[in-house]
């Protein structure tokens, strides 16, 4: 496999660079050949080429079999204007690819139950996966722009139905290896969008009989999230209500460093950690690498089809978090066991490593 790898800004390069040495020995393990080449995206690529997103990085992109990513934006840019702002360089590269299913999984996970907001009998056993449509919406409809004078402002939020089809049947194919529920969320009660989502929906539900399907406004599905996630198996919606509702989820879990997200659709999958560039503890070694091995091992999953090494790298994250390690984004106060950026690198690399043992030898 060919993988572009784009560290991008702030913590970007520390947690990608643990999450590419990681990736590289599993894959290796499970007679995976892995070839990485690095370029820049974000304010980095501005830094040194003058754009977001440079030819040579897309170019390299879409001859790659996938694509992982560290972060992007950086506030010395701030003054720009929109359209030349790091995070420009994302949105160009997710709609050159064209993956148009962006999968977020979040989860309880028992050794950090503390660390979220709510009150463990709420949160526990939560285990949802968000499948937010990624190139349609407000984001990207037209006519958008403003007034004259910059008196006001428009955006377009615009959906055809193959492109709600297309969507709902990743959510569907999902839910039937988890535990066979798919939430379509929307706003049918205002958005000719959303009715349009409803019945579209509704249709492709018909040729998954085995799956349940039920319909929530946004607003209700916000409020669910916090009062009783656990109701929630595979959420599906669109765009805008997908950014906004994930972000939500993932805090719930205690960090956004712990959350992983897979874009496919398209032969050329974008894998990418949830949480942003967090420039003011870039460079110090501290920041969370889980989200973005994760996201490695999301790529395993989906691109190079091998379900035994993701799970592999997920049952490390785990184990590391079982045995008590903690960066500093989800460790107490005055916790013993936090660690840095490379020190939790290296656990999950070894857990890695001495589960690959037990598999292949069980194997043989």
């Amino acid at each position: 496999m060919k993988i572009t790898v784009l560290p991008g800004d702030g913590i970007g390069p520390e947690v990608t660079r643990e999450a590419v040495i990681i990736m590289k020995d599993v894959a290796s393990a499970f007679g995976i050949e892995i070839e990485t080449e690095q370029h820049l995206i974000g304010g980095a690529a501005i830094r040194e080429k003058g754009s977001p997103l440079p030819k040579d990085t897309i170019d390299s992109c879409l001859k790659s079999d996938a694509v992982l990513l560290g972060a992007v934006g950086s506030p010395e840019f701030d003054h720009l204007p929109p359209h030349e702002r790091p995070e420009v360089g994302l949105l160009d590269l997710r709609k050159a690819l064209g993956g148009f299913a962006n999968l977020r999984p979040a989860k309880a996970v028992p050794a950090l139950i503390d660390s979220s907001p709510l009150r463990p009998e709420i949160f526990a056993g939560t285990d949802l996966l968000i499948v937010r449509e990624l190139l349609g919406g407000l984001y990207f409809g037209t006519p958008r722009g403003f007034d004259d004078g910059r008196s006001g402002g428009y955006n377009t939020m615009r959906y055809s139905v193959p492109e709600i089809e297309r969507v709902a049947r990743v959510a569907f194919e999902s839910a039937q290896g988890r535990k066979q529920k798919v939430t379509s969320v929307d706003k049918a009660n205002v958005l000719e969008t959303s009715q349009i989502w409803r019945e579209t929906v509704t249709r492709v539900a018909a040729d998954y009989p085995s799956v349940e399907l039920e319909h929530l406004f946004v607003d209700a599905c916000a409020m669910h999230l916090v009062t009783s996630p656990t109701q929630f198996d595979v959420i599906l919606t669109e765009n805008l209500f997908g950014d906004i509702l994930s972000d939500e989820a993932a805090v719930l879990t205690g960090s956004l460093g712990m959350l992983a997200s897979a874009t496919i659709g398209s032969a050329i999958g974008l894998y990418e950690p949830v949480h942003g560039s967090a420039p003011q503890i870039a460079g110090r070694n501290i920041a969370n690498p889980l989200g973005t091995i994760a996201s490695a091992a999301m790529l395993l999953r989906y691109s190079a089809k091998n379900e035994t090494a993701a799970a592999v790298i997920e049952n490390a994250i785990d184990k590391v978090l079982e045995e008590g390690y903690r960066t500093a984004d989800i460790a107490p106060e005055n916790y013993s066991q936090t660690v840095s950026t490379e020190e939790m690198g290296s656990l999950v690399a070894e857990r890695a490593a001495g589960s690959v043992k037990r598999t292949t030898s069980h194997a043989v």
